[in-house]
């Protein structure tokens, strides 16, 4: 039976009308406004499966309205707003983003998807479990397509490990290792180059909050769902400044170390352990790695690069604490791995994913990453605060509408 809540195809517009919210944040400026939207709506719009051609017309949506005005003029784009109500009333808007606070976002996204809007998202979409998953049964009632952002499975690294998995390369899959992480200044002799709400609880901020969402749909990607999580946050620098040089007392975690259970598809358990750190100096070739070891390979992938190394090109190491490195092929070992070619051409993947995401809409079918995929990634997240704060493995149930 066609379930008719699930969006319906409709004749394609010759222009989509994005509201964008957020966008005097870095994230939402970089990666949503600069690096995919005005550069889709600048090389003539979205190019369809039939050739056509459907332009985009961002309007600008904050609380600046000084910034707001510059970064319109700046990129000649005609409309933008500090007033939301405005943007949910007016029936030319098409689809509602949202990049601003999280502790904003339900209710932004909430009435959003009341007014009939489309909506992609930046993530946490909640504070809660029961508010994430509430947003998921609201789009999915309203039957509107809804997205939200899983932009690292878009990217060149992660998207040749998927490749390797796809095709069998790993044999039975026994682990994932991965490492995440920066130095983010506490504004004493340098300003953070992250916002100060990052770091209070009580304003939303904490590592596992950020990037446990990451972590839940990167290991759905490359291995299968979480079955269980066993976590440690800390507060490793009790103490920042804010962006006014003034002292405050940073309450939220700033690096976390997690083991996951992850389930493959043909019923394996598989091992993977993140450490998460706004407090690591970086000595890796990217910000994040991802190391898979299986039964008949390994390989290892960042943000952009992916290496892996065969079991039958898996040369014999031998532990001897007496012989420092020399040099030698023997002893160079990352020589030793073999770069995973890309094949195709790879772009940004914040750009990637709206493409996707504006092609589901026109066509009037769910986006595979949708509000509930969201929803899992904020289960993931208080999971870990939960197994943190009681010091044992907690269980992730399984979600549905």
């Amino acid at each position: 039976m066609t379930d008719d809540r699930r969006p319906q195809a409709r004749t394609a517009p010759r222009v989509l009308k994005i509201a964008m919210n957020g966008v005097t944040g870095r994230m939402g400026l970089r990666q949503h406004l600069l690096r995919s939207i005005l550069p889709i709506r600048d090389e003539g719009g979205l190019q369809l499966a039939d050739g056509s051609r459907v332009q985009l017309e961002p309007v600008l949506v904050g609380r600046n309205e000084a910034k707001l005005a510059e970064l319109a003029e700046r990129h000649k784009i005609s409309a933008w707003t500090t007033d939301v109500d405005e943007v949910l009333a007016d029936p030319s808007v098409d689809v509602f983003f949202d990049a601003a606070l999280t502790t904003l976002r339900y209710d932004l996204l909430r009435r959003a998807i009341g007014a009939g809007k489309h909506v992609f998202t930046e993530k946490p979409t909640a504070d809660t479990l029961d508010q994430a998953v509430d947003l998921a049964r609201l789009a999915r009632g309203a039957g509107i397509t809804a997205g939200v952002v899983h932009d690292k499975v878009y990217l060149p690294g992660l998207i040749k490990l998927r490749r390797l998995v796809e095709e069998g390369f790993f044999g039975r899959m026994l682990s994932l290792r991965g490492e995440f992480g920066y130095w983010v200044f506490d504004g004493t002799t340098q300003p953070a180059q992250r916002p100060s709400w990052n770091y209070r609880a009580e304003d939303g901020g904490g590592i596992v909050t950020d990037m446990f969402c990451h972590w839940n749909y990167v290991l759905e990607n490359v291995i299968g769902p979480v079955r269980s999580v066993t976590a440690k946050a800390v507060t490793h620098l009790p103490e920042r400044r804010d962006e006014q040089g003034r002292p405050y007392a940073a309450t939220a975690d700033d690096a976390a170390y997690a083991i996951f259970e992850c389930e493959t598809p043909d019923g394996d358990r598989v091992i993977a352990q993140i450490n998460s750190s706004w407090t690591v100096r970086v000595h890796r070739d990217e910000l994040v790695e991802f190391q898979v070891d299986g039964t008949a390979g390994s390989a290892v992938a960042g943000l952009h690069r992916c290496v892996a190394q065969q079991r039958s090109q898996t040369p014999m190491p031998v532990w001897n604490p007496d012989l420092a490195p020399d040099g030698s092929k023997d002893q160079d070992f990352r020589a030793q791995w073999l770069e995973v070619p890309a094949n195709a051409r790879l772009d940004n993947g914040f750009r990637v994913q709206w493409e996707e995401f504006l092609r589901d809409l026109l066509a009037g079918r769910p986006h595979r990453y949708d509000l509930l995929s969201a929803a899992r990634g904020v289960q993931l997240a208080q999971l870990g605060l939960a197994s943190s704060a009681q010091r044992r493995t907690l269980d992730v149930p399984e979600l549905a509408l």
